[in-house]
């Protein structure tokens, strides 16, 4: 069946204008005003295709239900109900609006220059994917803030494969679920979904890169906050009194390991502690480091090396205080998705129909659906045409996320 290209490119349009940058420090569900109205934008939309049970929540996680349909001798109770999530906030690494974006009819190939920042140009050499995809449309942002695909990509191929479905009786289905979150990049995707209301049999993630990919296996993934505490004086009576927060911090971050440790150093299935966040003064300072390991049992490890690493740089500062705050985030999906293969075993089944091959990957970070598949919903996660993300070269491919569409709709068909 022939698909809107146009109707699909403007909703991602529409999605990746409205500001949904999240705030790991407002301390707030959503973690930013946009993402209620982006949230807004999808139930009026889902509402005028005439799906059913739709509702934004207090916590900006937007629900809504695509009926059965109904045949003489097919039971909907006895198909398995399939569930599809992206989330609706952007990762704050750069600027995350104005997005000003720019869209590339029939691309020609080459160097993509982005007319907000001439210093500034998606590169064939970075991006080798962008040589199969001449004549194709491109999308990417004018290069002064990030575009916003991962995950309006996603967003749109939901929203428009609702629309597809109930334009489309013919096409017999279960009952299926959607579950739009906030707040994915900070990784609280999942802290106010209401499973009553996102029941089903197993789920699909649309937050992966590329085309045609299955991801079945995520990082386990903890954080850490470390709080040092020293003691300021004038700094012109210092000696022998002063304990500096800052370079105990400094000193911390110097004794992590770094070579096969750091992110900058490892790669597939390899594990890492980074540091990410610095704040602080001569009296208090406060670092933030993230761990992870495909081995969940390997983060108990590195919790006893930090613990190790922090008592070192204790004795360095005679009179600091150190305190550390281990916190979950999220754990490898492979091992719930073994127990419960189907929702990988039809997607594999549906691409094939459509005349595709699975590609799989493994997902150095999570998804949503780490989540959702620890707490009971099996979730991998499927490619939605999104590149060089979290970037100011970040790009989608209208065709991939075409091609994204055609299987999901093709996951959902009841094919006997």
């Amino acid at each position: 069946m022939e698909f809107n290209s146009e109707r699909l490119l403007n909703r991602f349009l529409g999605y990746v204008k409205i500001d949904t940058g999240s705030d790991d420090h407002s301390g707030k569900s959503p973690s930013s005003p946009n993402q209620l109205v982006l949230g807004q934008k999808l139930v009026d939309e889902l509402k005028q295709i005439g799906l059913q049970d739709v509702e934004l929540s207090e916590f900006g996680v937007v629900y809504a239900t695509i009926p059965a349909i109904k045949r003489d001798r097919l039971d909907p109770s006895k198909l398995p109900v399939i569930g599809f999530s992206s989330h609706m906030d952007t990762a704050s690494d750069v600027p995350t609006g104005p997005v000003k974006p720019q869209v590339i009819r029939d691309y020609a190939g080459g160097d993509i220059p982005l007319p907000g920042d001439p210093a500034k140009a998606i590169t064939v050499a970075q991006n080798p994917e962008l040589e199969g995809l001449k004549g194709t449309t491109i999308i990417t942002s004018d290069g002064t803030t990030l575009l916003g695909a991962d995950d309006k990509a996603g967003l749109a191929v939901i929203v428009e494969m609702a629309a597809v479905l109930m334009e489309h009786p013919e096409i017999t289905h279960g009952t299926i679920r959607l579950c739009l979150t906030p707040d994915e990049e900070i990784g609280q995707g999942t802290d106010h979904i209401d499973l009553k209301k996102f029941a089903c049999d197993f789920a699909y993630t649309l937050d992966g890169s590329g085309v045609d990919l299955i991801e079945a296996e995520t990082f386990s993934a903890d954080s850490v906050m470390i709080y040092f505490t020293g003691r300021n004086v004038h700094p012109g009576d210092a000696k022998g009194k002063m304990i500096s927060a800052i370079r105990a911090a400094g000193d911390f971050v110097c004794r992590l390991p770094f070579v096969g440790m750091a992110p900058e150093t490892t790669e597939g299935r390899e594990g890492f502690i980074h540091p990410t966040d610095i704040h602080g003064t001569v009296e208090a300072a406060s670092l933030r480091l993230i761990l992870r390991s495909f081995d969940t049992k390997e983060l108990d490890v590195d919790h006893v090396l930090l613990e190790t690493l922090a008592e070192q740089t204790k004795q360095a500062f005679p009179g600091l205080e150190v305190r550390l705050e281990f916190k979950k985030q999220y754990r490898n999906m492979a091992e719930g998705l073994k127990k419960d293969p189907r929702s990988v075993k039809r997607a594999e089944e549906a691409l094939k129909r459509c005349g595709r091959t699975p590609k799989y990957q493994v997902v150095r970070g999570g998804t949503d659906g780490s989540q959702l598949t620890e707490m009971g919903v099996p979730t991998p996660n499927l490619a939605t045409g999104q590149h060089a993300i979290h970037s100011y070269m970040e790009w989608a491919s209208l065709d991939e996320m075409l091609k994204t569409l055609q299987w999901v709709v093709e996951i959902v068909r009841v094919t006997e």
